[in-house]
C-alpha cells in the first residue's frame, strides 16, 4: 500500500512538473526548432531552460559538422564569445567584495604603463569604466586589428593608446573589447593567478563546468565541438575557429549547454549551487546592477536598455532581463536570466548567418511571462532575406564594375609597397600572377585579393568570408599612391582604416 501511494505521489509530482512548462515548450519546441534549422540553413543548436531550480529542456538539435553528420547534444561546444564577458565581470566585482580592488580604482594603480589617447581619460578611467563601455569608442573599434590577430594580451591593450575616442569619456555607449581585456589582466596583477585560473578554480571547478575553457585549443582539438560555419553567397561555407585568447577576458571561453547551464542555476540562486554557496549574492547583484544606458528602446514592451558589468539589462514585459549574447567567426549564442521568474535560457548556434540565437530566446521568453505568441523566425527571416538580397546585388555591381572595367588598363606596379596605420599597423601589397594581394602584418593567415572597379577604386575578396568584400579606395596624386581605406564587415569593425604608403 505505501508502495502504491509513493508511486501515486511521483506520478502527480512528475506531472505538476511537465505541467508547469508552457505548451509550446512541451509540445512544439523541437518542431520549431527543426523547422528554424532548416529555415536558416543553420547546421545545430543547442538550446537549455531552467525553471525554478530545475532544467526543463536541455537538448541538442542537428548537427555539429555537415560533412560527418554528427548530432549536436547537451555536452558540445561552442564558442560562447562575449558572453564570457559576464565571468569577468562577475570576478572582478568579487575582488571589489574581498577588498582586494575597487571597482573605482584607476587602471593606472595597476597598470602604470597603461595610456589612452588623451591624459585626461588615461588619468581617471577606472575599472568600472572599462567593465560598461564608456571610454568614448565607437563600438568594435580597433576589433579590425584586434579579432583573431596575433597581438599578446599586453600589446593589445598596450596599442589602446592609438584608439582616437569618437565621442567624449563617459558620454555615450560603445562596445569596446580591448577595454574588458584590460579589465580582466588586473586579475594576475592583484592575485598572482591568470584570468584563465582565476575563473577556473572559482567558478568552472565548483560549478562542474568540466567541459568549459578559455584556450583555442580547448575546443579545436575536442571530438565533441560544433564546427563553425557561415553563409557566402547563399552557400554554407566552413570557417576556421578564430583565436580569440589574447583578448581572453572579453571573447575566449568555449562551453556547452550542460556546462552553462549550471552557470545560469547559479546565478538565479543567489550564487549558490547544489545548495552550496559558492558566489557571494552581493557580488553577483553587482555585477547586474545598471552602470551604463546602452540605447533608447524601440517598443512597448521595454523601458531601458542598459549594460551593467557584462551583463545586459532591460525590462521586458514588467519583468527585468539579465542577458549577453557572443559572436564569433561561425558562432552566435545568446543567455538570458529573468530573475523575478527564476528563469534561464541558453541558445548557442554555430553558424553566425542567423538571427534565432536571440529569436528563440524571445520566443521561449515570451511564453514564461504570457505574451502573446509571435513567430520570431516567420518575422526575422524576411528582414534577413530582404539584407542578403541588398548584399547580393552588392557583389553583383563589384562585378559588372569589374566587368565593365576589362578594357581599362591600370599599372599595379604603383600600388607595391607597405603601408601603416597608426592602430593596424602595416599591410602590405605584392603582385602574384599579374594580381594585386594585400597582406596583413597582424593576421599572417589573411589574403585580400584586389581586382580593379574604376577610377583608383578596388574591390577586395578577403581569403575568409568573415571579412566580406569591400570596396578600397586608393588616394593617388601626380601617379604616386598616397593611401588606401581599408574596410572590413561591420560585425568585425565599423571603422575605416585609412593606410599611408610609406
Amino acid at each position: 500500500m505505501k508502495k502504491k501511494l509513493l508511486f501515486g505521489l511521483l506520478l502527480i509530482i512528475a506531472s505538476n512538473t511537465i505541467n508547469a512548462q508552457p505548451a509550446f515548450i512541451r509540445d512544439s519546441l523541437d518542431i520549431y526548432v527543426n523547422r528554424i534549422l532548416k529555415d536558416w540553413n543553420l547546421p545545430g543548436m543547442a538550446v537549455c531552460v531552467v525553471k525554478d531550480g530545475k532544467v526543463q529542456v536541455m537538448k541538442g538539435y542537428g548537427v555539429r559538422d555537415v560533412k560527418t553528420k554528427l548530432p549536436v547534444n547537451e555536452e558540445t561546444l561552442f564558442m560562447i564569445a562575449s558572453n564570457s564577458k559576464a565571468f569577468t565581470g562577475t570576478s572582478l566585482a568579487w575582488l571589489d567584495y574581498e577588498k582586494r580592488l575597487s571597482l573605482d580604482d584607476k587602471i593606472i594603480k595597476y597598470m602604470p604603463w597603461f595610456r589612452l589617447y588623451d591624459d585626461y581619460t588615461t588619468n581617471e578611467v577606472t575599472i568600472r569604466d572599462m567593465l560598461c563601455h564608456r571610454l568614448g569608442f565607437e563600438t568594435f573599434q580597433s576589433d579590425f586589428l584586434n579579432w583573431g590577430g596575433n597581438l599578446s594580451r599586453k600589446e593589445i591593450i598596450e596599442k589602446m593608446r592609438t584608439y582616437k575616442p569618437v565621442y567624449p569619456f563617459r558620454y555615450k555607449y560603445g562596445y569596446c573589447n580591448a577595454a574588458f581585456l584590460a579589465a580582466g589582466e588586473v586579475i594576475p596583477l592583484v592575485t598572482d593567478t591568470s584570468w584563465d585560473d582565476f575563473l577556473k578554480y572559482r567558478y568552472f571547478v565548483p560549478l562542474n563546468m568540466k567541459r568549459t575553457s578559455t584556450t583555442l585549443t580547448g575546443i579545436a582539438n575536442d571530438s565533441n565541438a560544433a564546427k563553425p560555419y557561415t553563409i557566402f553567397k547563399n552557400e554554407l561555407v566552413n570557417l576556421d575557429y578564430p583565436n580569440l585568447y589574447n583578448l581572453g577576458p572579453a571573447a575566449s571561453i568555449n562551453s556547452c549547454i550542460k556546462d552553462m547551464s549550471n552557470w545560469v542555476l547559479t546565478l538565479l540562486d543567489s550564487g549558490r549551487y547544489n545548495g552550496k554557496q559558492v558566489i557571494p549574492f552581493s557580488v553577483i547583484n553587482q555585477a547586474r546592477t545598471p552602470q551604463m544606458l546602452e540605447a533608447r528602446p524601440t517598443n512597448n514592451s521595454t523601458h531601458f536598455y542598459a549594460y551593467g558589468l557584462g551583463f545586459e539589462l532591460s525590462d521586458y514585459a514588467g519583468r527585468k532581463v539579465v542577458s549577453h549574447t557572443g559572436g564569433a567567426d561561425g558562432f552566435v549564442t545568446s543567455v538570458c536570466l529573468v530573475p523575478e521568474e527564476n528563469l534561464g535560457i541558453v541558445v548557442l548556434t554555430n553558424t553566425d548567418a542567423n538571427w534565432m540565437y536571440d529569436g528563440l530566446r524571445r520566443q521561449i521568453l515570451d511564453q514564461y511571462v504570457g505574451v502573446p505568441y509571435k513567430d520570431y523566425s516567420a518575422s526575422m527571416i524576411k528582414r534577413y532575406k530582404a539584407n542578403e538580397v541588398e548584399a547580393n546585388e552588392e557583389l553583383k555591381k563589384f562585378e559588372e564594375r569589374i566587368t565593365a572595367s576589362k578594357k581599362a588598363k591600370f599599372d599595379l606596379k604603383p600600388l607595391v609597397g607597405k603601408y601603416t596605420n597608426s592602430v593596424y599597423g602595416a599591410i602590405e601589397i605584392k603582385i602574384e600572377n599579374n594580381k594585386a594581394i594585400m597582406f596583413f602584418e597582424h593576421h599572417p593567415n589573411l589574403k585580400g585579393n584586389l581586382e580593379y572597379l574604376d577610377g583608383n577604386n578596388f574591390v577586395c575578396n578577403y581569403s575568409s568570408a568573415m571579412y566580406g568584400v569591400k570596396e578600397i579606395p586608393f588616394k593617388i596624386e601626380g601617379g604616386k599612391v598616397i593611401s588606401c581605406t581599408v574596410t572590413v564587415n561591420d560585425f568585425i569593425d565599423f571603422m575605416p582604416y585609412e593606410f599611408v604608403k610609406n
